[in-house]
């Protein structure tokens, strides 16, 4: 048990999947805009 690496806080493992998911979330946005023609403010109704 103690040679197990903790899976919270400011880890690796934790660091490498915040990327990740930045990643997808930025590369879905920019997918969205594109199919929609419109920024995602307009998309939420703020302009």
């Amino acid at each position: 048990m103690e040679n197990q690496q903790t899976k919270f806080g400011f880890t690796q493992f934790a660091e490498t999947w915040n990327g990740r998911l930045a990643m997808m979330g930025f590369v879905i946005g920019l997918a969205t805009e594109f199919l929609t023609g419109q920024g995602i403010l307009s998309q939420i109704g703020l302009m």
